[in-house]
């Protein structure tokens, strides 16, 4: 394989496992608060089981995608999702006035079995967002000289293959590194859905670019001005993420850094996790 092809594809897998550990930062806080009533014990097996179903998930879903990609009407739900995605977080986060309910706190969770089944719901629904951008991303990778598997190049099967891996793994061990970030950098947050709505963008252009819907030139999306385009966009909202976002300094005493079901995301708060559960619920 080519230097510059691997060059390429390495870049976007490394664009893959950015947007993967900040995905899959705050898809830990949503997990976190569906397990927290639990005894520590059990809350290690039900996230255990959760990301276990979640990886038997998204292998399966690489499967069927990979049969599927080359259909457009499936290219254009998945651009249509991922704009839905990005449209419904930035106007909830920005347009919305939030009501406020505080509920009963003394309100008794669910048992062991059922939440389980309710992280295994959101690691699936986790793992739709995920692996569609990663799709969107990987499909105007130029052709590897690997075989193809299903109807999808097999060098970019192995990209989103490796990148909804490496979410996992982030999710289950570094997940904490990535909240810290979001914590000090609340902005890379809002980047990231950004990014994802920018992704769905990618894919439209790619849906419209196909043979069965002619609206843009077949060989449009692989172009040097597109892609030129598409990355400066991107990494410009990265760039603007990080840098206009407020500093936060950590404040909360270090007794209190234990009390959630990752034991090292102890710095953020019960409050803080409650609104994320609310804004996935909604």
């Amino acid at each position: 394989m080519d230097w510059t092809l691997l060059l390429e594809y390495a870049w976007v897998l490394l664009v893959i496992i950015g947007l993967e550990g900040i995905l899959a930062a705050d898809n830990a806080l949503v997990m976190a608060i569906m397990v927290k009533h639990l005894p520590e014990e059990k809350r290690k097996k039900a996230l255990f089981y959760g990301l276990f179903g979640a990886f038997v998930f998204r292998l399966a879903s690489l499967f069927i995608i990979s049969f599927l990609v080359d259909v457009w009407w499936v290219q254009a739900v998945g651009a249509a999702y991922l704009l839905f995605l990005a449209a419904n977080h930035l106007i909830r986060k920005y347009m919305v006035k939030k009501v406020e309910d505080v509920g009963d706190s003394s309100k008794k969770g669910s048992g062991f079995w059922m939440t389980v089944l309710k992280v295994e719901l959101a690691d699936i629904a986790f793992a739709v967002d995920s692996i569609l951008a990663a799709v969107a991303l990987a499909l105007t990778l130029p052709d590897s000289p690997l075989p193809e598997f299903g109807g999808l190049d097999g060098g970019k099967f192995i990209i989103i293959f490796l990148g909804g891996l490496i979410g996992l793994i982030i999710m289950r061990f570094a997940a904490h590194l990535f909240v810290d970030l979001l914590h000090r950098k609340p902005g890379l947050e809002t980047a990231a859905f950004a990014i994802v709505g920018w992704v769905g963008v990618k894919l439209l252009v790619y849906t419209l670019s196909h043979p069965g819907v002619g609206v843009l030139d077949e060989h449009f999306p692989e172009s040097t001005a597109w892609k030129l385009f598409f990355w400066s966009v991107l990494v410009g909202i990265a760039l603007f993420g990080w840098f206009f976002s407020k500093e936060q300094k950590d404040t909360t005493p270090s007794e209190d850094k234990n009390h959630d079901v990752l034991e090292e995301q102890g710095d953020i708060s019960d409050e803080t996790l409650e609104t994320k559960q609310q804004d996935r619920e909604q």
